[in-house]
């Protein structure tokens, strides 16, 4: 499936298209399939998002998951601290990200 991701412009939290705005949790993120582009011009004109794009994820039975490393890590959080990401008390989150 294709979601969107993006940058909050306020915070520059990694953002996630709803379907019907920006979420904070890649578990929220909807396939967008063919309306990707439309929703990303109509969502870029607002300016309350930077850096849309579409990426590759699938449906895990714990939610949706990126395809790519680099946006499972965008998807969890600060990599800095566990406890400052997205699952801080989860002590299985940094293995989803590989």
């Amino acid at each position: 499936m294709k979601i969107i991701t993006g940058n909050d412009l306020r915070t520059g939290d990694v953002i996630w298209w709803t379907g019907q705005g920006w979420s904070r949790l890649v578990n929220d993120a909807v396939a967008v399939g063919e309306d990707a582009d439309a929703i990303i011009a109509q969502e870029n004109d607002k300016q309350v998002v930077t850096d849309t794009h579409v990426i590759d994820a699938e449906t895990t039975s714990e939610g949706v998951r990126p395809a790519h490393i680099k946006e499972r890590i965008r998807a969890l959080g600060p990599t800095v601290r566990m406890d400052l990401s997205l699952k801080p008390a989860d002590p299985a989150a940094a293995k989803w990200v590989i």
